[in-house]
């Protein structure tokens, strides 16, 4: 993935991860666009930084994504890199009947929205010098939390999603899969005073330097999940099942 020069959209912009790697891309020469529900957020994630730039849409809305990357595209032909962001996470008890709304809500934001924003902006993409997909999974795509089942369900299928269309786009765009561990940011209520989860700068720092090497790893997978990535491959998946949803 080149570094700088490019022309980049972030879903889920205004706020944790989304806006820590756009400034962080901002500031190493890109222009950077950034994506999300809230104007409020937005206009605070850019302000004061000339080359960014906002959108609203909402991103469990199919016709508000397709909107989405036509207006991007018509303001920003040059956009070459897409980061699929955007997400969101709820606590649930799947061992009873509940109301499904928030799982729904999941799926569509988690899964659907970057299906549905990769497909509306792929043609574009493949004619793009230097293009590249990064989209985020999570580190429980690879072991679930049980009281998290919907979202975990979703990032695993993003990453297996992820995986498909890097070989379909091979020699085209770049694809890549960026799975956090648990970080400190807004995510679900009262996440960012976690001490045990990651400082969002220390997230953003060691990602980054991943993501600048001379070749991109297909996965940014920082040390902190490594824990969780590799469980299945290193024969500790059952154990690692069982600490995880022990915390």
């Amino acid at each position: 993935m080149k570094t700088s020069g490019n022309t980049i959209l972030i879903t889920g912009g205004g706020s944790g991860i989304g806006e820590a790697i756009a400034h962080r891309l901002h500031d190493a020469g890109n222009t950077v666009i950034v994506a999300g529900r809230r104007q409020a957020a937005l206009d605070a994630a850019i302000a004061g930084r000339g080359g960014m730039h906002a959108f609203t849409f909402d991103a469990e809305d199919a016709k508000s994504v397709a909107s989405l990357a036509e207006r991007v595209i018509a303001r920003h032909p040059r956009l070459n890199v897409l980061i699929n962001n955007a997400g969101i996470m709820r606590y649930e008890d799947v061992a009873s009947r509940r109301d499904l709304a928030d799982a729904e809500a999941q799926v569509a934001t988690n899964l659907l929205a970057p299906i549905r924003l990769i497909d509306a902006l792929v043609e574009h993409l493949k004619t793009q010098a230097d293009a590249a997909i990064i989209n985020v999974t999570s580190g429980l795509a690879f072991v679930p939390l049980v009281r998290a089942a919907t979202y975990s369900a979703t990032k695993a299928a993003l990453h297996s999603y992820t995986i498909a269309l890097r070989a379909a786009l091979a020699g085209k765009v770049e694809v890549i899969d960026w799975a956090p561990p648990a970080v400190r940011t807004s995510l679900t209520p009262g996440q960012e005073k976690i001490e045990m989860f990651l400082p969002l700068a220390e997230f953003i720092d060691e990602s980054y330097a991943l993501m600048v090497q001379a070749e991109t790893p297909a996965e940014i997978v920082v040390q902190r999940v490594k824990f969780l990535r590799n469980a299945e491959v290193e024969g500790r998946f059952a154990a690692t099942f069982k600490a995880l949803n022990g915390l």
